[in-house]
Formats: structure tokens, sequence, C-alpha cells
């Protein structure tokens, strides 16, 4: 109980779990590569990199990357067939791979988890069930294809 026009104040700590999904999109066949990570960190970018890596085996990836801190770490080790290029700030909409994260959190708009395990192998299953026709749909964007063609990838 408070007096009359006081409100009463608590403090509150809000329990928050969160996981990180990683991802490469080919905007012209719609392949794309996504891993789960416990945080977005140098180390964490590390084994995604590792990973696209072997996953591509000899062929060759040009990787669009946002200007976080984890993705321009001096500590990663990029692979002969990864090629980075640096987006410029606050530009999210250059980036293919955004279209398909629009895509995903409109999926699972709506949706109720009780547990971060549920959502895990929710969004597990709507990557499965992301075809490359619906890959590319999202993120073939004219001018992309167009650079691509350009450089000759």
């Amino acid at each position: 109980m408070t007096a009359c026009g006081v409100k009463p104040t608590r403090q509150v700590a809000w329990k928050r779990d969160n996981f990180w999904v990683y991802g490469v999109v080919e905007p012209l066949s719609g392949w794309h590569f996504e891993q789960e990570y416990a945080q977005l960190n140098s180390e964490q970018f590390q084994s995604f990199l590792d990973a696209l890596s072997a996953a591509l085996g000899e062929d060759i990836a040009l990787i669009q990357l946002d200007q976080a801190k984890a993705h321009q770490a001096q500590s990663l080790r990029w692979a002969e067939n990864l090629i980075p290029i640096v987006q410029p700030a606050h530009a999210p909409e250059l980036n293919p791979t955004e279209r398909v994260w629009q895509h995903l959190k409109a999926r699972l708009a709506g949706e109720h988890f009780t547990s971060l395990a549920q959502l895990r192998q929710r969004l597990r299953r709507i990557l499965e069930e992301l075809c490359p026709e619906e890959v590319a749909s999202l993120t073939g964007y004219d001018f992309i294809l167009e650079a691509l063609f350009y450089a000759a990838f």
C-alpha cells in the first residue's frame, strides 16, 4: 500500500533467454545456410565461418556483413573461399539475408512459446521447409543479381 497518488515500486528482474541464428543466402539459386549459436561474438562467428567454408567446399562466396563488432574482429580467420564485404552502417535493406529474417519473424508472429526450446524447434522446422525458390524470391533484388552477374559470381 502507498499514499494516494504515489505509485508503488518494486524491483523486477525479467528472465530473458535468447539464441542467435547466423545465416547466409545465395540470391540467384536460393541456397541458404544457417546455424544456431548461443551468442553473437567473434568466437561463435568464427565457428559459423568455419562451418560455412566447409559446407561450400570448392565454391567461393561473397559474404555481405553489417558492421557488428563480431563481424569485424581482428581475430577472425577468413578461409580462402570466403570473401567478406562490409555494408554501409544502418543499411540492412542492402543485405538479402535480412529479407529472410523478416520472413521468419512474420511466420512466427502471433505464436506463443512456453519455452525457448519450443521456439528453437519451431524455427528449425520453418528453416527446413524453406525451399530455394522461396529464398530466391525473397532475396533476388534486381540490383544484387545484376552486381553478381557483372562480378561473374
